[in-house]
């Protein structure tokens, strides 16, 4: 037999044995049947595997097989994005229905502890971590994201350009706002968050002279990914040295869009600044310092596509007076007649405007408009801030737009804009004014 095992022979010898010895035996023949069996099945075995090899077109089957199998396996099981989706928003942001846990402070509510105490107390970092029990001092550095009806949005009333509802478009269930150019955001997704980021720096102390600072944001824009981690706008404040706080409302969510929601109306930033209040007064630690903040005067920086809501804000918000600055990077896109009202009206406050290329052209037209009304304006940081001080200063080409909440005509611009007005006693006198008057 071709390819036959040589030692054939000697395993035929070992059957023929087996059998001999097994019917020699007094077994009835249903026994020897039952022996036989058990003797020659595993030699058989054996047999199959002395037997001829596959040939090289065996093989080849085999493995295609193989590879046709593992194909089918892998295309039958669940791909990267089954086994690990995207987060989807229901799963960062609220839903209308929803709101965020508020950080708890009861520790704030009870009476004041000895002297360099240490307490516990449940403390939530910037809203993205679970909430720990950290030993906390008296006084600590707080950055945290706390839900506000009175924030930006969810918004359901009119857009005033053109006096339609802002949610101008339904598909099903669901309402969305179609821009000007076109693109459709929807509400569950773009202008359903109604977090603030709040910052307390650890130096600040309610019973100086101090300023909330209103921080608007540009479009595309998350308060933890841009406001907080990439622009520094918080540590910008801390590292000022100022007797400040921030709030820093979530305008539309990652989205290319101005909309100013809430502050479109009448005493919407009011109604903003009223509501932050009580919030800025448990993080502080002291829920009787809520009339302090209260009457604390504002200085309000918009950036980019935060020129809108700025300039609601400033036109109709409620709180002309107690806007005691204003501070625009790279954001004089439209609105320059609620700039210029603003400026005529509010001697006592400063204006700064610094631009690049984008925005040039409207920064030269508002500079125009207010020395038609006889204003004075500079055109340059290097003088300090006064009561009345109106500043434009143009940033050279290699200054992007992107980053120019960090680096503008100098780095960390925020900071600066602070410490000059820290510098300037009338201006200082002008922030302790309700403390004064309290």
């Amino acid at each position: 037999m071709v390819g036959a095992d040589p030692n054939f022979p000697t395993i035929d010898r070992a059957i023929r044995s087996a059998v001999s010895a097994v019917s020699q035996r007094a077994l009835p023949r249903r026994w020897q049947w039952l022996a036989l069996t058990a003797l020659i099945v595993p030699l058989s075995f054996v047999l199959v595997q002395c037997g001829k090899a596959p040939d090289a077109g065996t093989l080849a089957a085999n493995a295609q097989g193989a590879k046709s199998r593992a194909a089918k396996s892998q295309a039958s099981a669940d791909g990267f994005e089954d086994r690990f989706p995207n987060p989807q928003f229901a799963d960062r942001f609220p839903t209308s229905r929803e709101s965020l846990p508020q950080i708890q402070h009861q520790a704030a509510l009870a009476p004041a502890p000895e002297p360099h105490a240490v307490r516990t107390e449940p403390v939530r970092v910037a809203s993205l971590t679970p909430t720990l029990t950290l030993p906390r001092t008296e006084r600590e550095e707080l950055t945290t994201l706390v839900s506000m009806k009175s924030s930006a949005f969810p918004y359901f009333g009119t857009n005033p350009r053109s006096e339609e509802p802002f949610l101008n478009i339904t598909k099903g269930d669901r309402q969305g706002h179609k821009t000007f150019s076109g693109r459709v955001y929807w509400q569950d997704e773009t202008y359903n968050d109604s977090r603030v980021l709040v910052h307390v720096p650890e130096t600040f102390d309610v019973r100086k002279p101090g300023v909330i600072v209103v921080f608007f944001h540009g479009n595309g824009a998350t308060l933890e990914r841009d406001v907080r981690d990439r622009q520094l706008v918080p540590q910008q404040i801390s590292d000022s040295g100022v007797n400040a706080v921030l709030l820093a409302p979530q305008m539309a969510v990652n989205a290319a869009d101005s909309s100013a929601g809430k502050f479109w109306q009448p005493g919407g930033f009011k109604r903003f600044i009223e509501e932050s209040a009580s919030h800025l007064a448990r993080l502080y630690g002291d829920p009787k310092s809520a009339q302090a903040f209260a009457n604390m005067p504002i200085v309000i920086v918009g950036y980019s596509g935060g020129f809108l809501p700025t300039a609601w804000s400033l036109e109709v918000g409620g709180l002309p007076n107690r806007v005691r600055g204003v501070f625009l990077l790279d954001a004089v896109y439209g609105e320059l007649d609620k700039f210029a009202s603003w400026i005529e009206k509010n001697r006592t406050g400063f204006f700064v405007s610094s631009y690049t290329r984008y925005t040039k052209r409207h920064d030269l037209e508002l500079m125009q408009m207010l020395r038609d009304r006889g204003i004075t304006v500079a055109e340059s940081m290097d003088e300090p801030l006064r009561p009345g001080s109106v500043v434009f200063v143009q940033t050279p080409d290699g200054v992007t737009h992107r980053d120019y909440v960090t680096q503008a005509w100098t780095e960390h611009p925020v900071k600066d804009v602070l410490v000059k007005m820290a510098a300037t006693p009338a201006l200082t006198r002008l922030a302790g004014a309700p403390y004064a008057n309290r």
